[in-house]
């Protein structure tokens, strides 16, 4: 049996418990959480720690097969600029430079508190690493395809990437991004038995130009990689509205990046879909376009957090994008924030042990130092070190 105290415990779904005591078996399952305004604590057998104690952090959004790329696509090139850059360089490293940069990739993560990961695969780069089991993974295989005859094809691809993989209850298909799918690829991803999808939504100003117009630079850019684009109608909205009743299908929808989203596309969001939850990525944000989202339109929405790629992010830190959105606005308090990085992520990614101290969960510990005790937020210092 552990004792385990902090200045603040952050249950993750529920509100602070000051001088709070988690007491949890030898293999990390929570048995209860003491308040010593109402429980009788024997602080002899407690140890103690200056900072606040979290759940362990869920990382939402990740291509950990893209680790290789790290430090070598400047940054703001937008988005445009950063897959152009992408797709030239993405085959000049061997497979065993990659695997390399992937294991460095996952020590990180733990390092950093992560206890579990939705990644982004396109191949099986990553597979034999998730086979290890050091951190819970939901694998996504991503498609995308705009030519509608091929669709059968890319899915065919798909499910066989999905036969392979360790795990088959925890790997699903799901779309790229709304300006790389056909109509008749997104009815399959639909009718498939995904229990969740995500897709990378209005990341990039040309998303809704695009939908809007049929003009800008990702048009431009999609015109290099399949004359299908030619054929394709513009709506003249933006691209939520655009896209998203396609995929209303009692499914779990995780919208990633969300740079350039409206209050009206939220609305309209919530009208379509029950569970929809939003993804931030603020460093992959900033790195590649220089712009964050407005996080005050979704202060009463599901949010998580992911950290992106090695490609197009310095970091996979889920403290560092914390850090990020409360310098943009300070006004989310860091328990919200603490629920994005915890309980949100796990819920989305159905890892029920996972997300929240409370007993019978076994969902790691945080413990985050260097922290502004007296208006409780982060600072530029704080750290976060594994306790469990």
């Amino acid at each position: 049996m552990k004792k385990i105290a902090a200045n603040f415990i952050f249950p993750g779904n529920s509100a602070p418990i000051k001088n709070g005591v988690i007491v949890m078996d030898n293999d990390g399952v929570i048995e209860t959480v003491l308040n010593p305004d109402i429980d009788t604590v024997n602080w002899n057998e407690v140890e103690k720690h200056e900072g606040i104690i979290c759940p362990g952090f869920v990382n939402t959004h990740c291509h950990l097969e893209l680790s290789y790329l790290k430090g070598k696509i400047e940054e703001k090139t937008q988005l445009h600029g950063f897959v152009e850059k992408l797709m030239s360089i993405r085959d000049s490293v061997t497979e065993q430079e990659k695997w390399f940069a992937i294991q460095l990739a996952e020590q990180e993560m733990i390092a950093g508190g992560i206890k579990a990961v939705g990644d982004i695969s396109n191949g099986n780069t990553s597979f034999h690493q998730k086979e290890k089991k050091n951190l819970k993974y939901h694998t996504f295989i991503e498609v995308f395809g705009l030519n509608e005859n091929e669709a059968p094809m890319i899915m065919e691809r798909a499910d066989s990437l999905k036969a392979i993989y360790p795990r088959s209850t925890r790997i699903s298909v799901t779309p790229h991004a709304p300006y790389s799918m056909s109509n008749e690829l997104l009815k399959l991803i639909n009718a498939a038995s995904n229990p969740f999808i995500t897709i990378h939504n209005q990341e990039t100003a040309g998303e809704n130009e695009l939908f809007k117009t049929k003009s800008g630079k990702m048009y431009e850019q999609l015109i290099k990689f399949s004359d299908a684009i030619k054929d394709w109608e513009a709506t003249g909205k933006n691209s939520l509205p655009s896209y998203l009743p396609s995929l209303a299908d009692g499914k779990k929808i995780l919208l990633v990046h969300n740079t350039y989203t409206s209050k009206e596309d939220i609305v309209f969001a919530k009208q379509y879909i029950d569970q929809i939850y939003w993804c931030f990525c603020p460093n992959a944000n900033e790195y590649i376009e220089g712009k964050q989202p407005d996080y005050g339109l979704f202060s009463d929405e599901k949010c998580t957090i992911g950290t992106d790629s090695l490609a197009s992010n310095w970091s996979l830190s889920i403290l560092d994008e914390l850090k990020t959105i409360s310098k943009k606005n300070p006004a989310i308090p860091l328990q919200k924030l603490i629920k994005w990085a915890t309980y949100n992520g796990a819920e989305f990614l159905a890892f029920d042990e996972l997300g929240s101290i409370e007993k019978g969960k076994v969902p790691g510990l945080n413990l985050i130092e260097n922290i502004d005790l007296e208006n409780i937020c982060l600072t530029e210092n704080s750290s976060v070190t594994p306790l469990f």
